[in-house]
């Protein structure tokens, strides 16, 4: 926790808190170890949703790296080169607000629900990925959640985020850091209105082959699973293609499309089940529940971050991806 974590506390106090009307189901991708594939997993999911025929908005809280949106940059210039019939989201870069203290946290908070109430009038499905590291941005955006989905890759190191180990029969000693604040947004989500977040944790980066770390980390999760109440997602192999996709902007999802390059591999399309085994598993095809709540707080008047590309076909100003 940071010195300032107990200012979220201050301005979400005991009494129930007012949320953004909504009825689109929220998921956020976090965990504040960087490197995890929360972006690369926020946007197979937006694309297998978006295949499903469902309307889906993303918010980039990372306005540092951006990484979702400069993903989603990559995705539109090769539609635009390659004319390429590729499906987008409604998307928004929700800026960090100046300072600190209270003050800043009420404008980030206020600028967060500006997007998602925004996004929820016209969305099925909206899809947060957040940074890798403690800020205020972050957690906020993890008190919206229906569903928390946390990609680690498949290490002890990723692992001391969520709880600290013995190491030599590997007992659960004591939350860490990430797993005590997720405790504390749940228990602000549950304040504001009742609601309550379903985690999932998301074993990123898997080996193809059997070895005794594998096992090791399936039985300690196991055991933390009890412990901290979340779910076990199916895993996504270690696959160099994740990597490579980014700079197109496109995703295993895409690879069928007519004048991409990009041959279908056998590993290709065992990543893409391993997406779409995801999807499934945090219950996305499921329709989204009303929850008609007034909003707590006006939007500042730039509470959204205008287009890198305004002025070039994109739309501009706080619509960038239409």
């Amino acid at each position: 926790m940071t010195a300032d974590s107990g200012i979220i506390d201050d301005y979400f106090p005991d009494a129930a808190v007012p949320s953004p009307v909504r009825r689109a189901r929220i998921v956020v991708l976090g965990n504040e170890k960087g490197g995890s594939g929360k972006s690369t997993v926020a946007m197979h999911l937006t694309v297998g949703l978006l295949r499903e025929g469902l309307r889906v908005g993303t918010i980039d809280v990372d306005s540092r790296q951006a990484t979702l949106t400069r993903y989603l940059e990559n995705r539109q210039q090769s539609i635009e080169r390659l004319k390429l019939p590729l499906p987008m989201p409604e998307h928004r870069l929700v800026p960090r607000a100046p300072g600190l203290g209270a003050e800043a946290v009420a404008d980030e908070t206020a600028r967060l629900e500006a997007a998602i109430g925004e996004l929820s009038r016209r969305c099925d499905t909206i899809v947060v990925d957040t940074p890798g590291s403690d800020q205020t941005m972050g957690r906020v955006a993890h008190s919206y959640a229906d569903t928390l989905v946390t990609p680690m890759n498949d290490s002890f190191v990723d692992l001391d985020l969520l709880a600290k180990v013995e190491p030599m029969t590997l007992r659960v000693i004591c939350p860490s850091a990430y797993s005590a604040m997720v405790w504390e947004q749940k228990k602000i989500r549950a304040r504001r209105d009742g609601g309550s977040i379903d985690w999932l944790v998301l074993r990123n980066r898997l080996a193809g082959t059997d070895a005794r770390n594998k096992r090791n980390m399936a039985r300690t999760l196991d055991a933390l699973a009890r412990r901290f109440a979340f779910r076990q997602a199916p895993g996504l192999g270690d696959r160099v293609i994740f990597r490579e996709l980014f700079l197109s902007g496109l995703t295993l999802l895409d690879l069928r499309e007519r004048g991409i390059q990009t041959p279908l591999t056998l590993s290709h399309v065992a990543g893409r089940q391993e997406i779409r085994a995801l999807i499934e598993a945090i219950g996305l095809h499921m329709p989204p529940v009303p929850i008609p709540v007034p909003t707590s707080l006006p939007p500042p008047a730039d509470a959204f971050a205008p287009s890198p590309l305004a002025g070039a076909g994109w739309g501009g100003g706080r619509h960038m991806y239409r």
